[in-house]
């Protein structure tokens, strides 16, 4: 499992590895009884203080994704899979409603980002649009 924590990003870094866990879930990387990575391990990767990884387990323990073993560590729950892609779909709806919204009033054709969505939704996932030297843009 790869986790990043951008320091830069006004979502704070225990929502960024909540986050990261929950995708791992919901596209299969993580099944249910797998063990994730300890908190002082993640910790040292991702360059966060181990506080910000336990406060990130207690939430997807919290939302029901994972449960701790006293002793043994954090493991995805049988469910974990579903209440991952159910949190994830609705986060990314949410966010998509909100870009499309955003283009629109900034005067996007609306055949465009029609065209756009046809093409990203046609793409292997985890391509990312755009190229390198525009910074990943589409269309702009």
């Amino acid at each position: 499992m790869e986790c990043r924590v951008d320091p830069h990003s006004p979502v704070p870094p225990s929502q960024q590895l909540v986050a990261a866990v929950l995708d791992a879930i919901a596209s299969g990387e993580l099944q249910p009884a797998d063990r994730l990575p300890s908190v002082r391990g993640l910790a040292a990767t991702v360059l966060v203080n181990p506080n910000t990884v336990t406060k990130a387990y207690r939430d997807l323990e919290h939302l029901g994704a994972t449960a701790g073993r006293n002793g043994s560590g954090v493991y995805v729950t049988e469910n974990g899979p579903n209440v991952a892609r159910g949190i994830r779909l609705t986060e990314t709806i949410d966010a998509f409603r909100v870009a499309v919204s955003q283009a629109l009033r900034a005067g996007h054709d609306a055949a465009v980002l029609r065209e756009m969505l046809s093409q990203a939704a046609d793409e292997p996932v985890g391509v990312r649009g755009g190229s390198e030297s525009d910074g990943g843009r589409v269309g702009t």
